[in-house]
């Protein structure tokens, strides 16, 4: 898998699928995800592209105090490759990245730059300072989206909120549940 770090480093890429997202933890709802790309970038004949950010969204814009993140930059990077992803983009995330509209970031990044002609984003996945959703594209956006549903296991929501909160309630088996790997020793809760 090839690693670029920001937009500005990448070469032509050929028609893509794309995926944004932090992707904290490689859950099995970003798997979902994930597995989507390297699907339909087959079908394009072309890549599958993961764009995620370092550091995270909520720790740059001073939003994530005391929250601990389930996977490292290069456990995550580790995981998208063995999930068979092409490329991965790693972007730096700061306020004046935040401030892109959705629509300036799909138009200048995910088109313009990495030449999207797919865009697999989740359920309520939202773009941009001004959250767009994915069907709120500007008209003539030469992109095709695809919407993956909510994931449950076991009737509980996959998210790495979900299992933030499972792992600081000493539930490790359900969050490595909901992760669909065994969660890292870096990453094991501390003892209180």
């Amino acid at each position: 898998m090839r690693v670029f770090r920001g937009f500005d480093s990448l070469p032509e890429l050929g028609p893509t699928a794309v995926t944004v997202g932090a992707y904290d933890g490689v859950h099995l709802g970003h798997r979902a995800l994930i597995e989507r790309i390297v699907a339909e970038a087959q079908a394009l004949g072309g890549r599958s592209v993961v764009v995620t950010f370092d550091p995270h969204p909520r720790v740059a814009l001073g939003r994530g105090e005391g929250m601990r993140l389930l996977t490292t930059l290069d456990e995550k990077l580790a995981l998208f490759e063995a999930l068979g992803v092409d490329c991965a983009v790693v972007v730096p995330f700061d306020r004046a990245f935040s401030a892109l509209s959705g629509a300036e970031f799909i138009e200048r990044c995910l088109v313009g730059r990495l030449g999207a002609a797919v865009l697999v984003a989740g359920y309520d996945h939202r773009f941009g300072h001004d959250r767009i959703d994915c069907r709120e594209l500007p008209a003539g956006t030469p992109l095709r989206v695809v919407r993956i549903d909510e994931r449950r296991v076991g009737g509980e929501h996959v998210s790495s909120t979900a299992i933030r909160r499972l792992l600081d309630a000493g539930r490790t088996d359900e969050a490595e549940r909901l992760l669909g790997h065994p969660l890292h020793a870096t990453n094991e809760p501390k003892s209180r």
